[in-house]
């Protein structure tokens, strides 16, 4: 609910306070007096697009404060808590206006965006007139307005899940679609890469294991000759064979030595040692050496075949094993290609019935309560002295969305026979006024906490037609508040709250003012309204006849 109104140096306002309160709150006043001005106000201080030029002649800046009281659970709280707000029962909106244009929004003190101040302002105030186009004029609302009617929220959230589904099952299959459509494009490639593949089978490392086994053939070749060569130097025709002739001869002759040849005996017998040991190596170098000259044809044969394979494909030998595990798994995959992409139609096909469903109960509930709500506008339109007037709810087909398949759209038809069009078209002011509030009377509901606010929405009528006006703007404010800017006498009357809008003349300025009334002082301006500017006795007896016991 808004509290409090404090406007500062804006247009010809100097400095002004109100304090508003729960229920009907009227301001009436003369032509020109400074009404809209405070309408102006209010919105910039929401946030809203107005005027462009708002300070005061000869001030510096114009500022206004609005004051709501809210409750926790309040939608405005939605959004402050999204932007990092922690809640306070009183929400304060203030709003600085510079001679040169810029303007400076805060809320409760923190500064804040035009973006945040206009989403919090939307749950807070709504305004009503002949140029609303913020609500109930905007075709494009009519759908949510009708939900909201109707209290459609777990149908809608069972649609818009539905569709999620759906989305995501689409866009499954195209991209399923997609990846095998790519691989019917590769399949003559990667059929006969993975056959080269799976045929040559190469492992991790094997690359370096062949390259080792191919260099060590290699050089046995080369030094094998000379080891045999040295083998058989080593041997009995060669050092063995005369290392043994020396020890015979001196064995032969060392008796006669007398003991010299003990030693030179000894020698060659650890000679022959070493010679044996050295001849053992030899041997085992040979072993070693020994290869079957076709294995190292077919190491190098392999060799080549691997490395030709990797520079085929441009990667590390190394890597041609998890390459062939790729290109075998995008094969598997083009092969049971088929089998997924049935298997995904079958559950679009599920998705798109579930959708379907949702969808169609959504839009017969929409029906139900299209219905609902023409016959409620026909009983508030009656009283209304517009009992010819036809109001319908057309839902037609749409594009299938988040929101399920139907437009929503608000007609009027001003008298019976004729063309029903668009609310916003065919209405005239008077009219307009008088649907808006009708419709705002059946959507609204048992809704609260909304300041409504209502711009001479009773332009144009008068006498029992203004009273019926008036008696359905006190029960919207019943439920919450509304404010409305009224000529008419019947719906101030009606306030629980009675304000009067006054221009003031000064030296230097023309400057306007809100005056609260009391109970002479509300007979009188009623009687105003009703006499215009003399005000007499009988204007006072009818104004005194329209207050409510």
């Amino acid at each position: 609910m808004l509290r409090s109104l404090d406007i500062r140096d804006m247009l010809i306002i100097d400095r002004l306070e109100l304090a508003f309160q729960p229920g009907l709150n009227v301001l009436t006043g003369e032509t020109g007096a400074g009404k809209s001005i405070l309408l102006d106000s209010l919105g910039f201080v929401l946030g809203w697009r107005g005027r462009a030029e708002l300070v005061r002649q000869g001030a510096d800046q114009g500022e206004v404060i609005a004051e709501f009281d809210l409750t926790e659970s309040h939608a405005a709280w939605d959004v402050l808590r999204e932007a990092g707000f922690t809640y306070d029962d009183t929400l304060i909106l203030r709003r600085i206006n510079s001679r040169d244009g810029r303007k400076t929004a805060w809320i409760n003190d923190r500064r804040v965006s035009g973006e945040i101040l206009r989403s919090v302002s939307e749950t807070l105030v709504e305004l009503h007139g002949q140029h609303d186009d913020r609500g109930l004029l905007n075709p494009r609302g009519h759908r949510v307005l009708l939900d909201d009617f109707g209290g459609l929220d777990s149908k809608l959230t069972k649609v818009r899940s539905a569709w999620r589904t759906l989305v995501a099952a689409k866009k499954e299959l195209s991209e399923a679609q997609a990846r095998v459509a790519e691989l019917q494009a590769e399949e003559e490639f990667l059929r006969h890469a993975v056959a080269e593949l799976d045929g040559l089978a190469p492992t991790a490392g094997e690359d370096a294991e062949l390259d080792q086994q191919r260099r060590k053939m290699q050089a046995a070749e080369k030094i094998g000759v000379d080891i045999s060569k040295a083998q058989q130097a080593l041997g009995l025709n060669g050092a063995e064979g005369m290392l043994g002739d020396a020890m015979r001869w001196l064995s032969d002759s060392a008796d006669q030595a007398d003991g010299t040849l003990e030693g030179p005996l000894a020698a060659l017998e650890r000679a022959m040692a070493e010679l044996s040991e050295a001849q053992g190596g030899v041997e085992t170098c040979i072993d070693a050496l020994a290869f079957n000259p076709f294995e190292l044809e077919q190491v190098e044969e392999r060799l080549f075949a691997i490395r030709g394979l990797a520079r085929k494909h441009n990667i590390l030998a190394d890597e041609l094993a998890p390459f062939a595990d790729g290109l075998r798994e995008r094969l598997n995959a083009l092969n049971r290609g088929a089998s997924d992409l049935a298997d995904l139609n079958a559950a679009l096909g599920i998705a798109q019935a579930s959708y379907d469903k949702a969808t169609s109960e959504l839009t017969e509930s929409r029906r139900k309560w299209a219905a609902k709500l023409d016959k409620a506008m026909a009983s508030e339109l009656a009283p209304l002295k517009m009992e010819r007037a036809v109001f319908v709810t057309e839902i037609t087909e749409a594009e299938a969305g988040p929101e399920g398949v139907d437009t929503v759209a608000f007609t009027v038809a001003t008298n019976p026979g004729a063309p029903a069009g668009p609310i916003g078209k065919i209405a005239s002011g008077g009219e307009l006024s008088r649907f808006l509030l009708a419709l705002k009377v059946c959507l609204t509901g048992a809704e609260s906490g909304l300041t409504l606010i209502f711009d001479e929405i009773d332009r144009g009528v008068g006498g029992a037609t203004a009273d019926a006006v008036g008696r359905r703007l006190s029960q919207l404010a019943g439920q919450g508040q509304v404010l409305v800017v009224t000529h008419s006498p019947q719906v101030a009357a009606l306030g629980d709250h009675h304000w009067r809008v006054e221009k003031r003349q000064t030296k230097d300025a023309t400057l306007s003012t809100v005056v609260g009334l009391m109970d002479d002082e509300r007979i009188d301006e009623i009687a105003r309204m009703l006499s215009g500017d003399r005000i007499t006795e009988e204007a006072r007896a009818a104004a005194k006849a329209l207050l409510p016991e």
